[in-house]
């Protein structure tokens, strides 16, 4: 095993960070370290990463069923095999369910892992697990450790000054947060939902488009904030340094290259098309978008990595399906998953960006292998699936299986490490650098995992 490095403010062998650290205004905010640390790190940081490599992360919260999406059991007693068939794919001898027919055709262009698993049934815990990689704390809800997007920013920073490293589409969930890697390197925020009715309209790409109050209010808010730490900059004679970062952060907000990556409503209406609207967001319900909005947000993560966010999570939930969990699949998460997924791979081949993007499609955990009272499926971490396309994927592989009832790996177990240890080895990361925690612990980026072979 490698020797451990450590990067520190300080005293380092070994130091990677980003070209500048990324502030947020409005959805934007400062905290953690002072301004005076974050432009000592700058001075100190080494040249910033070559590789131009991305990955999108089709987040799927709530758990989505093995047996109904990517790892069919038609010939397993009907508890167990549930309400659905198995279509066979573009690769002969490989099925996936039956109501995914367009994801099915393209099956030469994506991969399946089928022996997932690990040990924790609870949503905010597998979410901690699966995004860094490291247990879970007493509160679930809240990063002890940083996410996979948050070491992303911290150790290769920008592909573009002009454009945030990390995105979450629309907001955070449990597990995507920056931890002791400070509010520099947690995601950026779109907020606005793409789910939502009208014009796509991020407010922090608007400031100076207008002196009404409420941005009046936000773009005071940003000046304010690096005012607050004028004294601390002072102190440590580095206002030039200063006025520069504050053009950074503030050149973001405004540059033409974020607003045009942001800017949804640019695409053309056949492409919207093709990944499919159906606009029906409750914003007083956040699960209610799960079924029939998180197709645009798709979509909006292709911009982005298009344009040069090295890491973007796309929110695509709610596949809690304990109760009527077969109607939920069926009417809702399916036909639109369907739609979407293979919107996606296409359009990044035909784009000439699958190579260059990872994408992976998973969620906390699988669903119990017997099927409920309630005509659903319970919380099950014992095995799951996830779909990965792009990048290292070589299309129509199967990696690893389950048992006949898909209740336990049967060969080839993979752990949720393994697939982020393939996402950081497409991105250029080592998982071996360490940083320091709250209290001055180092701690491994990657506690364990091995990039995931698809031979």
């Amino acid at each position: 095993m490698p020797a451990a490095r450590t990067d520190t403010l300080g005293c380092s062998e070994f130091r990677r960070t980003t070209r500048r650290g990324f502030l947020r205004a409005g959805g934007i905010g400062l905290g953690g370290l002072s301004l005076a640390q974050l432009l000592a790190h700058e001075a100190a940081a080494g040249a910033a990463a070559k590789s131009e490599n991305s990955v999108i992360v089709l987040w799927m919260r709530g758990g989505p069923s093995q047996h109904e999406t990517w790892d069919p059991k038609p010939l397993a007693p009907a508890e167990y095999r549930g309400a659905f068939g198995a279509t066979a794919t573009a690769v002969p001898g490989v099925q996936i369910c039956d109501l995914l027919p367009r994801s099915a055709a393209l099956f030469d262009k994506w991969a399946v892992v089928r022996s997932l698993h690990h040990d924790n049934a609870g949503h905010s815990a597998g979410d901690q697990i699966l995004f860094t990689g490291h247990p879970p704390g007493r509160n679930p809800d809240v990063n002890v450790h940083p996410s996979c997007g948050s070491i992303v920013s911290r150790q290769l920073g920008h592909l573009s000054p002009e454009l945030p490293p990390y995105v979450m589409i629309p907001r955070q969930v449990p597990g995507t947060g920056a931890a002791y890697l400070g509010v520099a390197h947690a995601p950026f925020e779109t907020r606005t939902d793409p789910a939502n009715k009208g014009p796509f309209r991020l407010q922090n790409f608007s400031l100076l488009e207008g002196t009404d109050e409420s941005r009046f209010r936000s773009r005071r808010s940003l000046l304010d904030s690096f005012d607050r730490f004028r004294a601390d900059v002072d102190a440590s004679g580095s206002m030039e340094a200063a006025d520069d970062f504050r053009q950074q952060a503030y050149g973001i907000l405004t540059s033409d290259r974020a607003r045009r990556a942001f800017d949804l409503d640019a695409e053309p209406q056949a492409i919207r098309d093709r990944y499919g609207f159906v606009p029906t967001y409750n914003p007083n319900d956040p699960r209610r978008c799960s079924a029939s909005a998180f197709q645009q947000r798709v979509l909006l993560g292709r911009r982005l990595v298009e344009a040069g966010v090295r890491l973007v999570t796309v929110d695509c939930r709610w596949w809690d399906t304990h109760v009527e969990g077969v109607d939920s699949m069926r009417n809702g998460f399916l036909p639109r998953w369907d739609q979407c997924y293979s919107a996606l791979i296409e359009d990044l081949d035909q784009r000439g960006l699958l190579e260059s993007t990872l994408v992976v499609a998973w969620g906390e955990f699988g669903r119990t292998p017997k099927m409920n009272k309630n005509n659903g499926r319970d919380h099950y971490p014992g095995v799951f699936s996830a779909a990965l396309a792009g990048g290292p994927v070589k299309g129509g592989r199967v990696v690893g299986s389950s048992d006949a009832k898909g209740a336990l790996p049967l060969d080839d177990p993979k752990s949720p490490q393994d697939v982020l240890a393939t996402i950081y080895d497409h991105l250029g990361v080592d998982t071996q650098v360490h940083y320091p925690d709250h209290s001055g612990r180092p701690i491994i980026t990657l506690p364990f995992g091995n990039p995931i072979e698809f031979a």
